[in-house]
């Protein structure tokens, strides 16, 4: 059993990755569509951002001139109110969606929900909502000036069916400054991560039309949301910790479609501090356990194509199959010891002779999609550099991943536990703590 569960594990792996390099040597360009047959708005959330949210309002004024920026200010204890305030009042299309405690500070989806309540408050009644376009973006992300090209295009909304998009998520940062060199390497790792494996996994949901939402660069139609709203009081509902992938489920519950662009991208900062990794990965993981609760209306749904649904079951489960998989290392390891208590090392060592070429087989086959990860990266977005650095970045992916195994423990403790709370992802341009919030990303 200990032998023979590992190898299931990895061979569901190892079936994804096929599955998910096939899905990307299939993917085409998407052609560009008409940005002026749609009405842009930009929901920014944020809480204690002053050390960005003036770069970030000023960068999408500049490079979007016809869109309408809301700034949604969650009670900030710094100057960010302030900022914002004084870029609404020299622009009126900047907007302050203002909130005050007790009602603030509930989490990103009720601040998203709150500036969905004053958009459509703004609008004429006789607007037309399916070309209204809802693009959320982090109080520290950067959208690329030509993004409302391919993402109005018939791969994005030229497609009637199509009520989410999700563009590339690039880290910013990825060249310094950095604290220190793992700290480099460290946000290297989370830029692979997004660019070539989750692209790649998006490229995959998106053959499905079910492709996921982020919290960075998710560009959704008005029409879409209101129909969630309809179902269930608001768009974005937050209870799992990951309101971006819960609004993808509730999108495909109700009949639209879900896609991926990587002709464009938002950047964010990468984090080069492993705690603050942790912290972010450890919601990410109790937000995966969370969303097992939509499993029967996956299931039931006739909205969900059989590829689908199993693509939303894979990502419930990740957290418990890295659970698993400790569980095996963790058993196998009280049975060594027990062995070694009641018999010495002779038969340890005879049995490791006996298994180590499967063991040594399976370590390769284990690193070797990392490896073709990194050599992907290397040639797609850093082409200078040489081919050995393409096989380093793929082998510190393979260290990085490692971290999901702590992070899904500390997840199930959290939920057990019966923790939602969260804090504030702390900013890199900030020199102390922020207080705790629930919009971190």
């Amino acid at each position: 059993m200990l032998v023979v569960l590992p190898l299931v594990l990895l061979g569901c792996f190892l079936v994804h990755w096929v599955t998910v390099l096939r899905a990307l040597a299939r993917r085409r360009p998407a052609a560009p569509g008409d940005p002026a047959a749609f009405d842009w708005h930009f929901f920014v959330p944020c809480r204690d951002e002053e050390a960005v949210i003036g770069t970030t309002v000023a960068r999408l004024r500049e490079d979007f001139p016809d869109a309408h920026v809301w700034v949604i200010d969650d009670d900030s204890d710094d100057r960010t109110g302030e900022i914002v305030a004084a870029l609404a009042a020299r622009d009126p299309r900047v907007r302050v969606v203002g909130r005050r405690r007790p009602h603030a500070r509930q989490g990103k989806g009720a601040a998203l929900n709150a500036a969905y309540a004053e958009l459509n408050r703004f609008l004429p009644e006789d607007t037309d909502r399916t070309r209204v376009i809802v693009c959320v973006v982090d109080a520290d992300g950067q959208l690329d000036p030509g993004a409302f090209g391919p993402v109005s295009g018939p791969s994005g909304f030229g497609d009637d069916d199509i009520g989410g998009v999700q563009v590339n998520v690039r880290m910013r940062n990825v060249d310094g400054p950095h604290p220190h060199r793992p700290g480099r390497l460290l946000v290297r790792a989370q830029d692979m991560e997004f660019a070539v494996a989750c692209s790649g996994t998006q490229a995959l949901r998106a053959r499905s039309g079910s492709a996921g939402l982020g919290g960075n660069g998710q560009f959704t139609r008005l029409s879409a949301l209101d129909r969630i709203a309809a179902a269930e009081r608001h768009p974005w509902q937050g209870g799992a910790l990951l309101e971006d992938y819960e609004l993808g489920l509730h999108m495909l519950l109700n009949g639209y479609r879900t896609t991926h662009l990587a002709d464009t991208w938002v950047t964010q900062e990468g984090l080069p501090h492993p705690r603050r990794l942790l912290a972010q990965r450890t919601r990410w993981a109790q937000g995966n356990l969370s969303c097992a609760r939509y499993a029967p209306r996956v299931l039931s749904s006739r909205h969900f194509s059989g590829a689908a649904v199993l693509e939303a079951l894979y990502t419930f489960v990740q957290p418990l199959a890295h659970l698993l998989a400790l569980a095996v290392a963790a058993t196998a390891a009280v049975l060594t010891g027990v062995t070694v208590s009641a018999y010495g090392w002779a038969p340890v060592g005879e049995r490791a002779a006996a298994v180590w070429p499967l063991l040594a087989v399976l370590a390769l086959v284990s690193v070797l999609p990392f490896l073709g990860w990194g050599v992907l990266y290397r040639r797609t977005y850093a082409p200078a550099r040489s081919r050995l650095t393409g096989l380093g970045w793929g082998l510190a992916l393979w260290l990085y991943a490692y971290h999901l195994f702590p992070a899904s423990v500390r997840a199930l403790v959290r939920a057990v536990r019966g923790r939602g709370g969260w804090a504030k992802t702390r900013r890199n341009a900030e020199r102390s703590p922020a207080g705790p919030v629930a919009l971190d990303h």
